[in-house]
């Protein structure tokens, strides 16, 4: 449907340089991702300025990053239903393969490689977030009941009910391995499946059988004493293959499908087109199934307990550095997508030790961010700063009972450059704290894997010290930003300023009339189009020199089609009834024929045929939209008989349209026509509540 996140989505695509210069695009949570051909062409200001938009990042030479928060999704789908992208010409319809090999032609910096590095990891971790965090919230609540005394989660010999709850969240983090597996083969172009296949494997009953000493007389087990563990050795194909439990493994699936990639493209090269998906696949799995199991496995699991082990010792020997360092250093890491390495870490933990150190500390971090956003919806209340308000307390609300971030930081933090430091202060504050209460416990513990908010404070331990913590880290960064502000002079004036103007009368406020030729032409400090859009003044002597305004002829629109005339509000579409995308007027049509509402140029053409925008050689913009949410509909059903850049006359036809097909589709058929540059005119005057045929009157617009 024609939108304000359509304009959005337009804007952001022609301030990046047009669909000719993207050459990928991705999201994840709360990023679009672009890979641009030539970032000299990117309008970083412009787009910094498209409402939602939250804020920008440029990460290595060609890549972009737009931040858009929870509407990050809608944005995407948006950029990618936009006509101009699906003929995008020959950038935009290159495969992946051709994308992958001319960004890696390209000089990207001698640290390009770990840019690949770390969107590697991301990419594998990013799409299972909300998995992850619905899990997390699960244990939680279980953690309340187990703290209550309602029932013991511990206890061996649990009810059949509790344990399907357990099977609720340990679902998530048993098959982790295989969700990372397939996105981390989607990230590298291998077939997702394919990766999520092999993973699978090793996670069968029958892999798991293997360790049946009693069934197979060529197992081996071996107790470590000091430790209280078993391991097993099988014996395949004559070879020595260590059997494990890779539920909730990371580091495997993550070294498995980077050489994955390079079997399954190297095969690709081999097998002519029309036999690649019967042989790659095959033999892909033949190699990397056995290769994974003797070779990859347990060199990954080594890995990670290595890793582990190390981070161990350094919150054993350390633990003041480790409790600091970690808070202070996710404020940086974050931002740029380089802390799910750590996040993975924290799963092996729990995997192996059965507990996890990091997330004590990195709480820290996370409600010192929080804490700030509470420090700057204080200020914003004060200073009555509306929007500000609004960003702060979906941001705040978002940290405080999901653990999110995001929002905070690119709604808020990456944008005023005093509030960093005053964040630092809570990280560092909440991180010294839980240094000195926990030394005697070793540290704040969970054995869970969890997203720090409110809600999951009951499964960390010492839970006492954890709560003080964090209660430090939020207090310190709120009462920093508070007491000192998260503005610069130059800003608090500018928001100041921008207070003052919302107070003023709104372009829909009465004006003197044109007409009146003793009616002083007035130049409101909040719309500069007035004085745009005027016509040169007459001479006024003898009235101060002030100059009048001079009759200026309204411009006539016509209705698109017939039917009957309804006011936005009533057209049954949100964001036409908002004004966002002007003042105007639906129609509830009754004849199947489109017409120019205008004589001018056609700005836009949708290819759907659902859309229309005309601009006059008056200047004012016209857009026609057909239906709501029918560009659904793919162009089934409309017959366009106009093109983009074409001049029309009011009443040329511009489509046929089949509103019969449009209702069978279940999509309203209301034609809905705005005034998109209303807020730059004089006066907009929609005409509703009566029926007309095409090419009657029913807006009247002063210029």
């Amino acid at each position: 449907m024609g939108s304000s996140k359509d304009s959005s989505a337009r804007s952001i695509v022609e301030n990046l340089g047009g669909p000719g210069n993207i050459t990928s695009l991705t999201h994840c949570a709360t990023r679009l991702r672009f890979e641009l051909g030539d970032v000299s062409k990117i309008n970083e200001d412009k787009i910094d300025k498209v409402p939602g938009v939250l804020g920008v990042v440029h990460q290595g030479d060609n890549r972009y990053q737009v931040i858009c928060g929870g509407g990050v999704e809608s944005m995407y789908t948006a950029i990618k239903h936009l006509p101009e992208m699906k003929g995008a010409g020959a950038v935009a319809t290159k495969s992946d393969a051709d994308v992958k090999e001319e960004a890696r032609s390209k000089a990207r910096g001698k640290y390009a490689w770990m840019d690949n590095f770390f969107e590697y990891l991301s990419d594998s971790f990013r799409p299972i977030l909300g998995v992850l965090l619905g899990a997390s919230l699960i244990i939680a609540i279980a953690a309340v009941l187990d703290g209550l005394n309602i029932v013991d989660f511990r206890a061996e010999d649990k009810s059949a009910t509790w344990v399907f709850v357990d099977a609720m969240w340990r679902s998530v983090f048993y098959f982790l391995p295989i969700m990372v597996a397939y996105n981390a083969a989607k990230k590298l172009q291998v077939d997702p499946w394919l990766g999520a296949a092999i993973m699978t494997a090793l996670m069968t009953p029958e892999f798991m059988s293997l360790q049946d000493t009693e069934r197979f007389s060529d197992t081996i087990k071996t107790v470590n004493e000091e430790l209280g563990t078993e391991n097993f050795t099988a014996n395949i194909f004559g070879l020595p293959m260590q059997l494990n439990d890779y539920g909730g493994q990371v580091f495997v699936p993550l070294i498995m499908v980077a050489i994955l990639a390079v079997v399954y493209h190297g095969l690709k090269k081999i097998f002519p087109e029309n036999v690649q998906m019967v042989f790659v696949p095959f033999i892909s799995m033949l190699i990397m199934i056995p290769l994974t199991a003797f070779l990859i496995g347990p060199l990954g699991i080594w890995l990670g307990n290595g890793i582990g082990s190390g981070l161990a010792w350094m919150n054993s020997n350390a633990p003041f550095v480790f409790a600091i360092l970690i808070p202070m250093l996710y404020p940086f890491l974050v931002p740029l997508g380089l802390h799910w390495p750590l996040n993975a870490l924290m799963l092996v933990n729990i995997q192996t030790l059965g507990y996890d150190f990091i997330q004590g500390p990195m709480g820290a971090w996370n409600f010192a961010c929080f804490g700030a956003t509470a420090g700057v919806l204080v200020l914003s209340m004060r200073d009555h700063d509306t929007q500000m308000r609004q960003t702060a307390t979906g941001a705040l609300a978002a940290g405080l009972f999901g653990g999110i971030s995001e929002p905070s930081l690119y709604g808020i933090h990456l944008r005023f450059k005093r509030i960093y430091p005053r964040m630092l202060l809570g990280c560092f504050a909440g991180g010294l704290t839980i240094a000195i209460l926990s030394a005697p416990y070793g540290g704040v513990t969970t054995n869970a894997f969890v997203f720090t908010s409110l809600i999951t404070t009951v499964v960390f331990k010492p839970m006492w010290v954890y709560l003080i913590s964090i209660a430090v880290a939020f207090f310190v960064a709120m009462f920093a930003i508070i007491l000192t502000d998260y503005r610069t002079p130059e800003e608090k004036a500018e928001a100041a300023h921008a207070a003052e103007l919302d107070d003023e009368p709104s372009d829909d406020t009465p004006r003197a009339s044109s007409n009146s030729d003793s009616a002083p032409a007035e130049a409101s400090s909040d719309n500069g189009a007035n004085v745009e859009a005027a016509a040169p003044a007459a001479v006024a002597a003898g009235i101060g020199g002030i100059a009048t305004a001079v009759d200026t002829k309204p411009v006539q629109v016509q209705a698109p089609v017939a039917g009957e005339v309804v006011s936005l509000a009533e057209a049954g579409d949100a964001v036409f009834a908002s004004g966002a995308l002007g003042d105007g007027v639906g129609i509830k049509p009754t004849s199947s024929t489109v017409v120019a509402p205008v004589s001018g140029t056609l700005m836009t053409v949708a290819k759907t045929g659902h859309a229309f925008g005309i601009k006059t050689d008056d200047g004012v913009e016209v857009l026609v939209h057909v239906g709501i949410d029918t560009v659904k509909m793919a162009g089934e059903g409309f017959d366009v008989q106009v093109s983009k850049k074409q001049h029309v006359e009011a009443g040329d036809v511009l489509a046929e349209v089949d509103f019969d097909k449009v209702k069978e589709a279940g999509y309203p058929t209301t034609t809905l026509m705005t005034i998109t540059n209303t807020k730059k005119l004089n006066k907009v005057s929609p005409v509703t509540g009566i029926s007309v045929q095409a090419g009657d009157m029913v807006i009247e617009v002063q210029p």
